[in-house]
């Protein structure tokens, strides 16, 4: 004999389950500690300066290789920015708002000392006008971009060291292998356009 769902016996599985879920994320917040509201914090504001780089690059770029790299990074960093933002309300913490040339808040700079990463080494101490105009632009947007993607690698690197939400240490996987390349494709192609490869060097040592 096959039982109906009745409105009145979905409505009693619904409140059944229910609790379950928030329990469930009560535990996942429960869970999370200073290090990945720190990281959280500071990678949301981080990927909006590496978004409005990529956005200039993909107007001002010269060669198809930066234009098709920038609109990687936007497409991809804007996604994790939805997602972060999503994580940092439910860790109950905000993000932080995106420095403005190189000046970063009191908030900021003690996120950062708990990630182990200083303020140079983050890659957010930098004037986002010295890319307007900047001639050769593909140059200057390699050459600041590297170094950007450097200081998400290593506050990655201090999140999956540290952290324990697992969503926020998922971030952090991508960022570190997905970066990784990205700078190993930037500095080849400087070397092949330029002649060198970039003065802020490689992937950062773990």
């Amino acid at each position: 004999m096959k039982h109906r769902l009745t409105p009145a016996i979905l409505a009693g599985v619904l409140a059944l389950a229910a609790p379950s879920a928030a329990l469930a994320t009560t535990a996942h917040t429960a869970a999370a500690n200073a290090t990945d509201k720190a990281f959280v914090r500071e990678m949301v504001p981080h990927h909006e300066m590496a978004v409005d780089m990529a956005e200039m690059a993909e107007m001002d770029g010269v060669h198809n290789q930066i234009r098709s790299l920038a609109g990687r990074i936007v497409t991809a960093q804007n996604a994790e920015i939805a997602t972060m933002k999503t994580i940092a309300k439910r860790l109950g913490v905000k993000a932080e708002a995106m420095p403005m040339n190189g000046t970063m808040s009191d908030q900021m700079m003690s996120d950062l000392g708990t990630l182990g990463v200083s303020m140079d080494d983050s890659g957010m101490m930098m004037n986002m006008d010295a890319l307007h105009g900047a001639k050769p632009f593909d140059r200057k947007f390699i050459d600041m971009m590297i170094p950007h993607h450097q200081g998400a690698i290593r506050m990655a690197r201090a999140e999956l060291a540290k952290g324990k939400d697992s969503s926020l240490r998922k971030i952090a996987t991508g960022i570190v292998a997905g970066q990784a390349k990205e700078i190993g494709e930037m500095n080849s192609w400087r070397k092949s356009w330029y002649g060198k490869t970039s003065p802020a060097g490689g992937v950062p040592k773990a």
